[in-house]
């Protein structure tokens, strides 16, 4: 009888393991194939792609009547004067002003007329002025854009330098790009040609780095979210660096 009990017991153990061995294996085995799905999930690299679809206005001619060069002002409203040839600035429905202006190295301001006044302190001032396309991009041919250096109050002329320079139309300092949305980097060279000149401009996304010949905007994609440090640097092939101020711009953005 007892050696009946004892069989009856070892049955019913036997049952209940081989009936809890395959739900555990399979939870088991779900739990590695999600953890194997997380660590093979892939990551999409940070690409710098030229941006198509470009507008070109070989005709339009942007002139800058006042300042002169080294023309010198009183502290306070500074008169700006442009002749826009070819070329609409104003408004048209929801577009943006078509005029940028960009002093020493700052974001560039958007105008919807040609004369207007800025509020100015005591300094010495290079303006780079040029003309926008409906998205908002610098127009690069010559004549669509003009640059001069002036003074405020008891101020000094820049040292002379022939040597080219940049300036900067996106992305504006503490900008913030939608996660997902690809960052618009724009840019001119005044003062000299990347060719010609033998030159190139180095972008810097934080670590993520890549070279222009040309003088093209970039569209930089899949941008985790974070804090950024955007720096452009013209620079000679060789790598030397240029003298003039305004040879490196350093703009920071978050994508959020």
């Amino acid at each position: 009888m007892n050696k009946i009990l004892i069989l009856l017991v070892f049955v019913s153990l036997w049952v209940s393991s081989c009936s809890s061995d395959p739900k555990e294996t399979k939870e088991s085995a779900q739990v590695e194939a999600s953890d194997s799905t997380i660590m093979e999930a892939p990551v999409e690299p940070i690409t710098f792609l030229p941006e198509d679809s470009l507008a070109f206005f070989p005709d339009a001619i942007l002139e800058l009547n006042t300042p002169l060069g080294n023309q010198v002002f009183r502290p306070g409203k500074v008169p700006f004067e442009f002749n826009v040839k070819n070329f609409s600035i104003g408004k048209n429905g929801s577009s943006s002003p078509r005029l940028a202006l960009i002093l020493n190295g700052s974001d560039p301001e958007g105008y919807s007329a040609p004369i207007f006044q800025r509020e100015l302190t005591r300094g010495t001032y290079r303006t780079v002025a040029f003309l926008v396309d409906d998205k908002g991009l610098a127009l690069k041919n010559f004549g669509n854009y003009v640059d001069r250096d002036f003074l405020v109050g008891d101020s000094r002329p820049f040292p002379y330098s022939a040597e080219p320079y940049l300036a900067v139309n996106m992305p504006k300092n503490e900008q913030i790009i939608s996660f997902g949305q690809d960052l618009i980097l724009d840019f001119l060279v005044l003062g000299g040609d990347l060719k010609l000149d033998g030159l190139k401009v180095k972008v810097f996304v934080n670590e993520h780095t890549t070279e222009l010949s040309q003088v093209v905007p970039l569209r930089v994609s899949n941008l985790p979210k974070g804090d950024y440090q955007v720096k452009f640097q013209l620079l000679r092939v060789d790598n030397k660096e240029l003298e003039g101020p305004f040879s490196v711009s350093t703009k920071t953005i978050f994508v959020r």
